[in-house]
């Protein structure tokens, strides 16, 4: 069924999880995952039988009680008690978008059979996936070293009847959904509680959802660039293509091409300049939007292997005859790239603020963007608030990874801190949007100044659309409204069909 994405072990990508997403689609297990899930199940229920010996998580105590052997008549409870006591989150209530990503991601890890899920299980997740029943979770509680453990209880305790869920805008107790379903609580077996909050979910959907927002700001970022080029009446020469097949980074190649493209046929580019030279923040866009670009192909390689992982404990190998206890879900790999993430995006908005300052400064064109300098303050105050946002930033991007805290009585000594970095990356993110919009609101601006020539088609007809939502600024009125709505126009604006690439 075309609406449907059916769950197996070939390899889900960016593009095909946006799709999902963008268009509603349903998940089903295809007959592969099933008989993974099946197996593994299988597997495990005849070694609790046949084995007396303890093996962590299934017969043991969690963390630094991994030593305190569980009776076979408590298994049950065993695993809904690390539920419940782990749903420990604080703090602001994560959107429903991340949600929707954490029930594909965990679904997808479990459907490779090494987790010990059992099919009721995995398709109650599928359930809530399917009927947008998504459970509350909180952004404060992961260390991202033993898994999200709080955040990934908080996803799971509606199986069980506890807990809380968004259903149709609403937050309603998960007893009531299941009700209404007429869903019965999952019973867990052996080791399920383990499978269910073992995982990097929470980092990973973060990281998704991240990459999905890095790569839309990243286009915008060169079409606004590029609308700034022509309205501070720059040199075109930076972006030929000579000058960057000498130093072929791939982003600053494909950055300096993007740039070519936009401005393609612009009157203004073709104009003799009076300037030899432009400041860093436009000659140098290739060099630093495209270490961006690269930064981001980094870390979607990251996250293409971590989603396409099993990243719970212990694993269980069937055709070895093997359960192992170690460590996949530890998020030392996505700690790194969340961070490395922020400072990369993070320097989108850097420049994009230098580009405002530049635009505003009186040097080609007149003082703060507006007739009557003095008696207006036309544009003199949007550059403050670019500014105060990027000062932010760069607090913001002081690495989560470098943290580490000792917790468990010790048996977890060292911790990623990723979900740290994942949720204020996702802060960085809204801050970069806002500062795009900044540098949107005031090129539109000055390129009004340099009638009757013109930019390229392409820039022309999106900046007559931007027109149409945000007025060109006569003398001075209440900024902020516009700020809001340039902000708006780039959530909105279809760009294109595809920026990943």
């Amino acid at each position: 069924m075309k609406d449907h994405h059916y769950i197996s072990s070939s390899v889900i990508d960016l593009e095909e999880i946006k799709d999902i997403i963008d268009n509603k689609k349903k998940l089903a297990l295809s007959d592969e995952a099933v008989l993974n899930i099946e197996k593994a199940r299988k597997y495990l229920d005849d070694k609790m039988k046949e084995n007396k010996t303890p093996i962590y998580g299934i017969n043991t105590g969690f963390g630094s009680l991994c030593n305190v052997k569980i009776t076979s008549e408590n298994l049950t409870r065993l695993q809904e008690n690390l539920v419940k006591s782990h749903a420990c989150g604080t703090g602001e209530k994560i959107s429903k978008p991340v949600i929707k990503l954490m029930l594909l991601l965990k679904i997808q890890s479990l459907s490779y059979g090494h987790s010990g899920a059992s099919l009721e299980t995995v398709q109650r997740l599928i359930d809530f996936f399917n009927e947008d029943v998504l459970p509350v979770v909180y952004s404060q509680g992961s260390l991202g070293a033993s898994g999200d453990l709080a955040p990934l209880a908080h996803l799971s305790l509606p199986l069980i009847g506890k807990g809380e869920v968004y259903y149709e805008d609403k937050i309603v107790p998960s007893e009531e959904i299941l009700k209404k379903f007429n869903w019965e609580p999952v019973k867990l077996q052996s080791k399920e509680g383990l499978a269910l909050l073992n995982g990097t979910q929470f980092m990973s959907a973060h990281g998704i959802y991240a990459l999905l927002q890095s790569y839309r700001l990243s286009m915008w970022a060169d079409v606004i660039g590029a609308l700034s080029v022509d309205a501070y009446d720059c040199n075109m020469s930076p972006f030929d293509e000579l000058v960057h097949l000498v130093r072929p980074h791939r982003g600053q190649v494909k950055t300096a091409e993007r740039f070519r493209n936009l401005l393609e046929g612009s009157e203004i580019g073709r104009q003799s300049k009076k300037n030899v030279q432009d400041p860093y923040s436009f000659r140098c866009i290739p060099q630093v939007h495209g270490a961006t670009k690269d930064t981001l192909s980094f870390v979607h390689k990251c996250f293409k292997t971590e989603i396409n992982s099993v990243t719970d404990n212990p694993n269980i190998f069937v055709d070895a005859d093997k359960i192992i206890s170690a460590g996949n879900f530890h998020g030392q790999p996505l700690a790194l790239s969340l961070d490395y993430l922020a400072i990369a995006m993070a320097e989108l908005a850097n420049i994009s603020e230098r580009r405002i300052y530049q635009l505003v400064s009186g040097l080609r064109g007149p003082a703060f963007l507006v007739d009557a300098p003095g008696l207006n303050s036309g544009f003199m105050i949007p550059q403050y608030t670019a500014a105060s946002i990027v000062s932010q930033n760069k607090q913001l991007c002081s690495p989560a990874s470098v943290d580490s805290i000792v917790s468990s009585n010790g048996q977890e000594d060292h911790v990623s801190m990723g979900a740290n970095a994942a949720t204020k990356l996702l802060k960085v993110l809204d801050n970069v949007s806002t500062v795009l919009a900044i540098e949107l609101f005031n090129a539109s601006q000055a390129l009004s100044y340099r009638q009757p020539h013109k930019t390229s088609e392409f820039l022309e007809k999106m900046v007559a659309e931007f027109r149409a939502e945000v007025p060109l600024v006569r003398e001075d009125v209440v900024m902020a409204p516009f700020i809001k709505k340039s902000k708006e126009f780039l959530e909105n604006y279809q760009l294109a069909d595809s920026f990943l690439d």
